[in-house]
């Protein structure tokens, strides 16, 4: 049910940001080129797991993308906006595809399934 409930979660912030990135008017081809260049993170795994967990994690929690959001409301940065509307979309849409937090044991065990 747990499990459930992160996806259900993961979906809503993803509608959330498209809804919001869209009443923005922004650039959708930039959207779809971006969308995935949070999992640039993985290669952070070439070093090893520990470090690897470590940074994938911190790219794929909603704390820094979302204070890239309000970084963005503060100083009226279309492209501050732009960047963390599309990493909290890349979360969300994480989420809801079931990857999730990695833990230091392997690069597969994340806090929402065993990949």
């Amino acid at each position: 049910m747990v499990k459930n409930f992160l996806h259900i979660e993961g979906l809503m912030v993803l509608l959330a940001t498209i809804f919001i990135y869209s009443s923005y008017e922004f650039s959708w081809s930039i959207f779809l080129l971006l969308i995935l260049s949070p999992d640039v993170s993985m290669l952070a795994y070439l070093i090893n797991e520990r470090i690897g967990a470590k940074v994938y994690n911190l790219f794929h929690t909603y704390t820094l993308s979302i204070f890239t959001i309000l970084l963005a409301v503060f100083l009226k940065s279309d492209a501050l906006m732009m960047i963390g509307l599309i990493w909290t979309a890349h979360i969300g849409m994480d989420r809801l595809l079931g990857y999730g937090l990695k833990y230091t044991s392997s690069f597969k065990a994340t806090h929402i399934q065993r990949l």
